[in-house]
């Protein structure tokens, strides 16, 4: 939904649609769409990040071994 041009094919549609209802993919896609509205806005406005998460992130776990 993101790229340009936009397109969602039938396929990613019809695996969504296995997984959500039809309010739930209108809510998937607004939600989509705004974050994009504001992405694209922030960038053709220099518009940067305040820091607020400067540091807040789950680093992924180290792999855990298996015993052999």
């Amino acid at each position: 939904m993101t790229a340009l041009p936009v397109r969602v094919d039938d396929e990613l549609f019809a695996q969504l649609q296995t997984h959500y209802s039809q309010n739930e993919l209108l809510e998937l896609m607004s939600c989509i769409a705004w974050e994009n509205y504001r992405a694209r806005f922030n960038h053709a406005m220099a518009i940067g990040s305040d820091d607020y998460s400067e540091g807040s992130f789950c680093p992924m776990p180290a792999a855990l071994s298996c015993p052999s």
